[in-house]
């Protein structure tokens, strides 16, 4: 946790302090059993035709439920495998939570996943850390107080065109329903921007859209806890968050842009 030590000192109260620490260490625990299974055989179990769980994420997530109902017994949780949790999405503070977002990088082997868990307070987020178990990387900010990679303050980049920009998504578990409008963005997108990644991890990639690796980011029918801490990395880093349309941006829209702000109307008039 020393890694979180400077980030601290720039928080604006002793309690959100204390729920950043929190949020922060969970992530580090649960990262670390995620590791500790990796090259295991996984017990693989199906929520859809593509969507997939294994005994990690359910063993990460209950981590992460006993953990923070011993530290703050009051807050509701939202997170992936449990049943019901989005009706929690109607009290004042409730943490979000994706055990292991990028569950088919990790079931297959690619070493491409991450832990997500964000405190929305009054519809906006509080504090977030998103941790990168196989490259040891910890994303985490608080609102008001700036984003961290690690030990340092990251940043969004400066670019300024789309010829320029590093652009990723990702594809819907339905992709038999949406798989017209992907192509028709990629379509648009592909031709007008230096590259594409799809890498599998919506939450590493609005980390990456954070700390500058990414210029910009856009999918469609995402779930709350794919989004909810990046959502806070990219705002404290400087970036801008919307939906297609350009309304303001919520982790219960279906759509999700996020830039470095320079980007965001030319992106936006590409995806929509």
């Amino acid at each position: 946790m020393q890694r979180i030590t400077t980030s601290l000192d720039a928080c604006r109260t002793d309690e959100q302090r204390n729920l950043l620490k929190l949020a922060c260490s969970t992530a580090l625990a649960a990262g670390q059993l995620i590791k500790e299974r990796y090259d295991q055989p996984h017990d693989i179990q199906m929520k859809g035709a593509i969507n997939l769980v294994t005994e990690t994420d359910l063993a990460a997530e209950s981590l992460i439920l006993e953990q923070l109902a011993r530290e703050t017994p009051g807050i509701p949780v939202m997170a992936e495998e449990s049943e019901n949790s989005l009706n929690v999405r109607d009290q004042a503070r409730y943490w979000v939570v994706d055990p292991l977002d990028g569950t088919t990088n990790f079931a297959h082997g690619v070493p491409h996943f991450a832990v997500s868990i964000a405190l929305i307070e009054a519809g906006k987020p509080l504090v977030g850390a998103i941790y990168h178990p196989m490259l040891d990387e910890l994303y985490f900010g608080a609102a008001g107080c700036g984003a961290w990679l690690n030990d340092r303050q990251i940043q969004v980049t400066q670019t300024d065109k789309p010829i320029n920009a590093l652009i990723a998504t990702g594809f819907p578990y339905d992709i038999e329903h949406t798989i017209d409008r992907v192509i028709e963005q990629m379509q648009c997108v592909l031709p007008a921007v230096r590259d594409v990644r799809r890498a599998g991890a919506a939450a590493l990639d609005l980390a990456f859209v954070a700390c500058g690796r990414l210029d910009g980011f856009y999918e469609m029918n995402l779930q709350p806890w794919d989004t909810a801490a990046g959502w806070l990395l990219v705002l404290e880093a400087g970036g801008q968050l919307s939906d297609f349309s350009g309304n303001e941006y919520s982790p219960f829209m279906d759509q999700i842009l996020a830039s470095n702000g320079k980007l965001h109307a030319a992106l936006q008039d590409l995806v929509r």
